[in-house]
């Protein structure tokens, strides 16, 4: 009981979240494929190894991309799914997916903004695409947009709720409130409008429930809502073939339920991460920037409190008293390193 993309299908109905910059690259998404999920490798300041990032961040971002996601088929096989996670917010956002399309991913999904004009780039290949959605509205806006500028009904639909890791698509104040809403509600709600979608279109699109979710019993509850899959990260971080650093992966060993907080992101979005001394030092005081790498559209180099890429650049790398720890809401549960196929046979229903 997998998702099925075009012609593959995954042999368990779990993907694993794209997680920037470089926690989910070509070894920890490659394994999930092998292992029967769906390995998301995160495409956002992919190129951060490259020689010449510093000098041409575009450039070595978009010639990373063919790089991790070879290296990625090799360890899955050409038979599993592979995918990436892109963001809309990002300053050659088609370019980038456009490298993706030529280096024949078979799926792509964004967020962190509404994906408007992607089916304009995926034409004539045979890439499935799903944008990530917060809301019912949200899911009505972009569905009714694609199929009426180019009639392309999406492939997926992706809904990240309010528990989620990293950026989101709510407002601080309803992340803080009692009353926010829950991922079951929005997943049913999607998930009945999708219902008709299907029926006039004649065409089968999964449903996947992302945000908080952390064993078997939790994805047998959005499977029983109607939900095709789940989208999981924070339990991937804590593996073996996690891209990042041993000193990232300690940092969400030792997290606890006080250390998740909802922080302001220079990307103009509320997002989860570890309150740790570098963000209660970027609260009160603006960090030097003398390098833009113009990777986020939103983003003022004049008003930001800390440039993001090189805070994300520096958590990946393990210095992180400099650094931005994006986490979901049960990075206090994490408590052990452990192999993916491990957890995807603890994961299995």
């Amino acid at each position: 009981m997998g998702i099925k993309v075009g012609e593959k299908e995954s042999k368990y109905p779990i993907i694993q979240g794209g997680m920037g910059v470089g926690v989910s690259m070509h070894n920890l998404a490659g394994n999930v494929s092998k292992e029967g999920g769906i390995g998301i490798i995160s495409t956002a300041d992919i190129g951060y190894k490259e020689e010449d990032f510093n000098t041409n961040p575009m450039q070595a971002n978009l010639r990373a991309i063919g790089k991790e996601i070879k290296l990625a088929r090799e360890i899955a096989g050409e038979d599993k799914i592979l995918g990436v996670n892109i963001m809309v917010a990002l300053s050659n956002y088609s370019d980038i997916v456009k490298e993706c399309v030529k280096n024949n991913i078979d799926l792509i999904i964004s967020g962190a903004g509404i994906p408007k004009e992607l089916p304009e780039y995926v034409q004539n290949s045979n890439t499935k695409i799903a944008p990530i959605v917060s809301s019912l509205r949200c899911c009505q806006l972009i569905v009714k947009h694609w199929i009426k500028k180019y009639n392309y009904v999406p492939d997926m639909i992706v809904i990240e709720g309010p528990e989620a890791g990293g950026h989101l698509g709510f407002k601080k104040e309803e992340l803080l409130s009692n009353n926010k809403p829950s991922l079951e509600e929005i997943t049913k709600e999607v998930v009945e409008y999708i219902k008709t979608i299907e029926k006039e279109y004649n065409k089968k699109i999964p449903v996947i429930a992302a945000g908080g979710i952390w064993d078997k019993n939790d994805i047998k509850k959005f499977l029983n809502l109607g939900a095709s899959g789940v989208q999981m990260a924070t339990r991937f971080v804590a593996t073996y073939e996690c891209d990042a650093s041993d000193n990232f992966k300690k940092a969400y060993i030792n997290a606890k339920k006080e250390d998740i907080k909802i922080i302001n992101s220079p990307v103009g979005m509320p997002g989860r991460a570890i309150y740790n001394q570098f963000i209660q030092k970027t609260e009160t005081e603006k960090c030097e920037i003398n390098k833009c790498y113009n990777c986020i559209k939103t983003c003022d180099i004049a008003k930001t409190p800390y440039c993001i890429t090189k805070a994300l650049v520096n958590a990946t790398n393990g210095n992180m008293d400099n650094a931005l720890i994006f986490c979901g809401s049960n990075v206090d549960k994490v408590n052990e390193i452990i192999s993916v196929h491990d957890l995807m046979e603890e994961l299995k229903i």
